[in-house]
């Protein structure tokens, strides 16, 4: 097995999540920033936007999030990912796909595709980086419902579209194991 699939394999979703790093702070965000300068994107675009919440934000972000929805998640869940250390916001920056379409028309319908392509990349490339640290982690999209809130707390620019919430820290309790899967119903070898 390579040491990229031993790190996948260390990526799971991790809901039980707490304050307690395995690492140092400054150890997520550079492994944040490396990723988000590593990470491809079609035609070089860079569309990949990243906010880390800590620390007050991201206790304000998570009761914001509650309130957005007036009561109608659980506020036990809501709790769940307030209790981490921070959460990793992901969005995509609209303004720089949209000049990529003007520059080259002919693709023009391709760069809002290829951007969500490059944003999942970002994802899965730091959720396995912070399994590799020891870091849980798990993906939550409560966007739209929350955009103004986002938009409004982090002072995000015009623009930037919120694609998901990556709440992380120290974990609590460990998933139980993958069940394991007839891979063969989702891959097809073709000679």
């Amino acid at each position: 097995m390579t040491q990229l699939t031993e790190i996948l394999q260390k990526r799971r979703s991790v809901y039980a999540l707490n304050r307690n790093l395995p690492v140092s702070e400054e150890a997520v965000i550079d492994l944040v920033k490396k990723v988000t300068e590593l990470v491809p994107d079609a035609f070089n675009m860079k569309s990949q936007r990243v906010i880390i919440a800590l620390g007050d934000k991201q206790d304000a972000l998570w009761d914001g999030i509650y309130d957005a929805f007036g009561g109608k998640v659980a506020r036990e869940k809501i709790d769940s990912f307030k209790a981490a250390y921070g959460t990793i916001l992901y969005f995509i920056d609209d303004n720089t796909v949209k000049a990529l379409q003007e520059k080259f028309p002919s693709y023009a319908g391709n760069f809002p595709v290829w951007a969500q392509q490059a944003n999942g990349m970002l994802q899965i490339n730091i959720w396995a980086g912070l399994a590799e640290l020891g870091v849980g982690a798990n993906i939550q999209h409560y966007n739209p419902v929350i955009d103004h809130l986002v938009k409004d707390m982090f002072q995000v620019p015009d623009g930037y579209r919120l694609i998901a919430q990556m709440p992380f820290g120290g974990v609590e309790s460990e998933r139980e194991p993958k069940e394991k899967e007839d891979i063969s119903v989702r891959v097809t070898i073709a000679r």
